[in-house]
């Protein structure tokens, strides 16, 4: 169960970290996730379904939404980390390390026997928060569909 006030973690130059899912600019995060290798085409309803049944995290510039990240999870056992981004204006600055590193602290995420995610290009920035490749790929499997969203 989620703390009864949202997890918050504030730094340096007026950015906050928060899994408030209230505060989430749904407009940012399809607008990036749209566009991005891994949902490009994404409908907007499919986001909205995602961030309602996720725990999300949102990088804020004051008011202002500046990065993403995601976690399903039962919050006891398994957690799938995915959609993180942090938008290309503010990047170069170290804060998709610093919203990793508050996605890793959050209570709800300790403990947990698998968390996982997948990554085209990211390795490095995941691997400075124990995320190492599978050690047994041959026990996984997945139902693939990378057209769903041209069909939605």
């Amino acid at each position: 169960m989620s703390p009864s006030r949202p997890f918050e973690v504030r730094g340096d130059e007026g950015f906050v970290v928060s899994d408030d899912p209230a505060r989430i600019d749904l407009d940012v995060v399809h607008g990036y996730l749209s566009r991005s290798y891994w949902s490009e085409g994404i409908p907007r309803a499919t986001v909205e379904r995602a961030v309602r049944n996720s725990l999300v995290f949102g990088l804020y510039a004051g008011d202002r939404q500046v990065g993403f990240a995601r976690v399903i999870t039962d919050r006891t056992t398994f957690a799938y980390l995915c959609d993180v981004f942090v938008l290309e204006e503010v990047q170069g600055q170290g804060l998709g390390k610093w919203l990793m590193e508050a996605v890793s602290t959050h209570p709800d995420l300790q403990g947990l026997r698998r968390f996982m995610l997948a990554t085209r290009d990211a390795h490095g920035l995941y691997e400075r928060y124990g995320f190492r490749p599978l050690k047994s790929p041959e026990r996984f499997m997945e139902r693939h569909d990378p057209d769903v969203y041209r069909r939605s």
